[in-house]
């Protein structure tokens, strides 16, 4: 997969994305497996380890790409308009996997709530202790803090589009697509390229310290959670990820679909 990234960086995701759901059939079954301690955490512990790895590949691939194009992984092509809204920094945003936390863990209470009424343990995300409930809460709020300072430092870098350089040049462009024939010729082209570098490094900047704090949060969960709790919250992960870009997909397939058979009235002359 390494050489092909070089080339394509789409290609590589698509192949990534194939592989994740691979992840997501095995941690499906890593989920129903019963515990037989100590070799099912032995077991269960690798396999989490090979998914996060799976994440880290994504990552450590998407910022050598972004050296090339920074701006295709801000806005990728392949996304539909269903995953752009939820977009944050060319990815997901990481107190998402928070809420995706909470929500798993409540679903699952709820579920088993009948048998922890009379002492019976889940082990799920449904389980969680007071203990973990509170490493949570101490790692959320870091990470909130974190997210603040990188939207910040979004918000500073898009307002640049209109500082004094691109205003100035763009007004050049303007005069130079107006200018009399046999008039002083200015290379637009040369100087658009010197005022956007800066700002093309800061989006680079700016998207590897995104992507460092997903990495990060990812992590950080992972190792608050026990063996299988994680198993619960990579499939949790893997299922809304997926199921939100084929959900997009699907709709925009349905918006080209609907327009394609839309047929203007005839004109009688």
């Amino acid at each position: 997969m390494e050489a092909t990234s070089e080339n394509n960086f789409q290609e590589f995701y698509i192949k990534w994305q194939n592989e994740h759901n691979q992840h997501l059939y095995e941690l499906t079954n890593a989920s129903k497996t019963p515990p037989q301690q100590p070799q099912s955490d032995m077991f269960l512990s690798d396999l989490v380890e090979r998914v996060i790895s799976h994440y880290e590949e994504y990552y450590r691939i998407k910022t050598k790409w972004a050296k090339n194009d920074v701006y295709l992984l801000l806005s990728p092509p392949w996304n539909s308009p269903l995953e752009d809204a939820f977009l944050w920094v060319g990815g997901w945003r990481p107190t998402t996997a928070f809420h995706l936390l909470y929500s798993k863990s409540g679903l699952q209470f709820q579920a088993q709530f009948s048998d922890m009424l009379i002492g019976a343990k889940t082990g799920d995300l449904g389980d969680l202790s007071l203990d973990q409930l509170g490493r949570i809460d101490i790692f959320q709020k870091g990470t909130i803090q974190e997210e603040r300072e990188i939207t910040e430092k979004e918000a500073k870098q898009q307002d640049k589009v209109a500082d004094k350089e691109m205003v100035g040049l763009s007004h050049d462009a303007s005069s130079e697509s107006t200018r009399p024939v046999g008039g002083t010729s200015l290379d637009i082209g040369s100087l658009v390229n010197t005022v956007l570098k800066p700002k093309e490094e800061g989006f680079q900047m700016l998207l590897q310290s995104a992507d460092k704090l997903r990495m990060k949060t990812l992590k950080g969960v992972i190792d608050i959670l026990s063996p299988i709790q994680a198993i619960h919250f990579l499939i949790a992960a893997a299922e809304l990820q997926l199921c939100l870009h084929e959900w997009g997909k699907d709709k925009q397939d349905d918006q080209i679909a609907a327009s394609s058979t839309t047929q203007l009235p005839a004109v009688t002359y």
